[in-house]
């Protein structure tokens, strides 16, 4: 299975395609879009948008994990990235990928075992487990590549569970 992950942001925005083979993850490509606040509103939607549609195109995922947005100070930033990750969710439904969202907590236990792991602790994961010599950076893709390994260990969990007759 191909999992495309997105770490949602509106100035970074964090992906990473990985392929997972039974218990193993193998990284596709990863990296982040950036916009800069010398274009419009539009443009920047427009920016991120074209990047995650030739992703999509290059990369074919066949899922898309996608991290949900917490947010507890500034809601103009909120607001921002929930626009972004519309854009991201519409990207996927366009080329008929299926997108689940999970919350950091989620990806965290998925990936650590432990929910309220620090970020740290992730990215060293996120590297052992996709067989990294370095932690990716930004912290963005780091991020994003977790979303799809979480996706990737629920999948499989849930095809565990299947009954065959």
């Amino acid at each position: 299975m191909r999992i495309l992950g997105i770490d949602p942001g509106f100035a970074l925005m964090g992906y990473g395609v990985v392929d997972r083979n039974g218990s193993k993850f193998i990284p596709v490509e990863y990296g982040s879009l950036e916009t800069t606040k010398e274009y419009s509103m539009q443009e920047r939607l427009k920016m991120l948008y074209d990047g995650l549609t030739d992703i999509i195109a290059r990369t074919k995922p066949e899922a898309c994990a996608i991290e949900e947005l917490f947010f507890n100070r500034n809601i103009t930033t909120a607001i921002f990235v929930a626009q972004a990750r519309g854009v991201a969710i519409l990207a996927c439904a366009n080329a008929g990928i299926p997108v689940s969202e999970y919350t950091p907590m989620q990806i965290k236990q998925a990936l650590v075992g432990y929910g309220k792991a620090d970020k740290k602790q992730m990215q060293q994961m996120t590297k052992m487990v996709l067989g990294l010599v370095e932690v990716p950076k930004p912290d963005d893709t780091a991020d994003a590549l977790a979303a799809a390994i979480c996706h990737g260990n629920v999948a499989a969990g849930r095809e565990r569970t299947v009954v065959r007759k």
